[in-house]
């Protein structure tokens, strides 16, 4: 794995050491689902935005770059609920408002800034892409520990994502489970964000060691 990847995706991943877009990291994460159906879409948005700022740059004035971004964002991020709205209705009304607040997510402005108005297009996609992928996984690797813990089940309502087909992979792996409330709740999506940044910590600490 190059340096870049594993930056984006381990050493400097923006859920994990950033801890930026935790709102929505841990608001629709209850499900394994809904936390692929919002990674998705942050990836998509983070990727589109990154490759419209590169392309401005050069015509971009410093003063306005903000309000532009921005702009930029809320426009993407739009045309995504659109489509999702069009596509993938029922996955769509169960993210509800979290869809539109990816506009507001910290990620997406900090890639616009911090990387794609500085650099060519193709690089800026590339970081997009593998930002976002690294938020995504963490954020399903939580939907999944929530989900198995609060419910035991696995890709619970998948056919929201992936139609008819989506049915066959719906796992319930814990019959006769009478579940774990705290774990879908709100308090749930705090714990297993900690085990994953403890476990990313302790990784770390060895990595140093080991040197």
């Amino acid at each position: 794995m190059s340096e870049f990847i594993r930056t984006r995706l381990l050493d400097n991943n923006a859920a994990l050491v950033q801890m930026l877009g935790l709102c929505p990291l841990l608001a629709v994460s209850n499900t394994a689902i809904n936390a692929l159906g919002m990674g998705i879409a942050t990836i998509s948005v983070v990727v589109v935005t990154n490759f419209l700022v590169s392309l401005i740059r050069p015509i971009t004035k410093k003063e306005i770059r903000i309000p532009l971004f921005v702009l930029l964002i809320a426009s993407v991020v739009t045309a995504l609920e659109m489509m999702m709205n069009a596509y993938f209705h029922e996955l769509y009304l169960v993210l509800g408002i979290f869809i539109p607040l990816i506009v507001t997510n910290c990620l997406i402005m900090a890639r616009a800034e911090a990387y794609a108005s500085k650099n060519a297009w193709w690089l800026s996609i590339k970081d997009g892409f593998f930002v976002g992928l690294g938020f995504a996984l963490v954020m399903f690797a939580i939907g999944l520990m929530r989900e198995l813990i609060g419910q035991g089940t696995l890709f619970t309502q998948a056919h929201l994502l992936f139609g008819e087909w989506g049915h066959h992979i719906e796992l319930t792996l814990l019959k006769n489970y009478s579940g774990f409330l705290i774990a879908v709740l709100p308090p749930g999506a705090f714990f297993a964000l900690a085990i994953l940044v403890a476990i990313k910590n302790k990784r770390d600490i060895k990595k140093s060691q080991d040197r």
